[in-house]
């Protein structure tokens, strides 16, 4: 019985390492490829950067657009266990939670003033070269899809 139990246990620890593995370290310097985005219809900024730390299960972004009517920085903190969090941008309140789909974080945040809301679902590619976050917008004027595809720095 011993034998037995111990290799349950064995086998726990060895599963909880693989599903760990399976979900992808998103720390890094990372700027937007705008050739290979696509904004759906929606005007490009001229450029973005992210910085993101990720100590699983935290997660911060500071992200910076530089756009034609000015530069935008915001910094988003997450807990990848579903847990809702909240972070200013542009002067609203702005409502987050994350959470693993197997190796895709997803990231619904809620602008509920205006009406917003934004499905975010980041993937790792290439060797952990590439990040890519599939977004889809829902607001009072209709959705949209944007893909941000971004280049390890």
């Amino acid at each position: 019985m011993p034998m037995v139990l111990n290799v349950i246990v064995a086998l726990a620890v060895l599963t909880g390492t693989a599903a760990a593995a399976d979900k992808p370290n998103f720390s890094g310097e990372w700027k937007v490829n705008l050739a290979k985005s696509n904004f759906g219809g929606v005007p490009p900024p001229t450029a973005i950067s992210r910085r993101v730390t990720h100590v699983e299960p935290s997660l911060t972004i500071i992200e910076n657009q530089d756009t034609p009517v000015g530069d935008q920085t915001t910094t988003r903190t997450y807990t990848t266990d579903g847990r809702e969090t909240t972070f200013q941008a542009n002067g609203a309140d702005v409502k987050s939670s994350a959470t693993w789909d197997g190796s895709t974080l997803v990231v619904i945040s809620k602008v509920e003033m205006l009406g917003l809301q934004f499905n975010d679902r980041m993937t790792m590619g290439e060797g952990g070269k590439v990040m890519t976050s599939v977004v889809h917008i829902t607001s009072p004027q209709g959705d949209a899809d944007i893909t941000l595809v971004f280049e390890r720095q």
